[in-house]
């Protein structure tokens, strides 16, 4: 619920590293996990040569409160819950988070995390969410790499996160 951002904040900071370049990356120019497009679009400015490279842990963190957190609704969330959608919020979108959410308590999948959905995540085992967004992970990132040869080197360490991410949301549930 509402404490756990900041535990669930330093979690994905961990996960996501520091600055990366790779030209096989979609998400290009990257630091701390976040993605030039996402930053200029946070910032609503173009995004400067080298400026990616200097973000800091305290510049990204309101960036991941606003443009993740929050979207997903991560204060209404029970505590594990919270950061599974959270993590693949960041590594997938907000919008395909929200619908795996949804298919994991037999919402309906519009992406939007609305009373509807959290009454259904109120009513469902937190370790069987768990289990049913894990598997839709790693069904989407198996189809990531079968879809795009390019991708194929970023499977291994998906499906670790994937493992990541299941060990320590269970581990977080009351």
């Amino acid at each position: 619920m509402k404490e756990n951002f900041d535990a669930s904040f330093a979690r994905i900071i961990k996960s996501e590293g520091g600055y990366v370049n790779d030209p096989a990356d979609r998400g290009g120019e990257t630091n701390l996990g976040v993605t030039i497009g996402a930053w200029g679009a946070y910032l609503n400015r173009a995004i400067q040569p080298g400026e990616m490279a200097k973000l800091t842990v305290d510049t990204v963190k309101p960036f991941y409160k606003q443009m993740y957190w929050d979207k997903v609704k991560g204060d209404d969330l029970p505590v594990g819950v919270d950061y599974a959608i959270f993590d693949f919020a960041v590594n997938a979108g907000v919008g395909r988070a929200a619908k795996f959410l949804q298919r994991a308590v037999g919402a309906v999948d519009d992406a939007v995390i609305g009373p509807g959905t959290l009454a259904l995540v109120a009513k469902t085992t937190p370790g069987k969410l768990l289990e049913n967004f894990a598997k839709q992970k790693e069904a989407f990132y198996n189809s990531l790499a079968e879809k795009n040869p390019t991708q194929k080197k970023f499977l291994k360490g998906w499906m670790a996160r994937v493992d990541h991410v299941q060990t320590a949301a269970t581990s977080m549930l009351a």
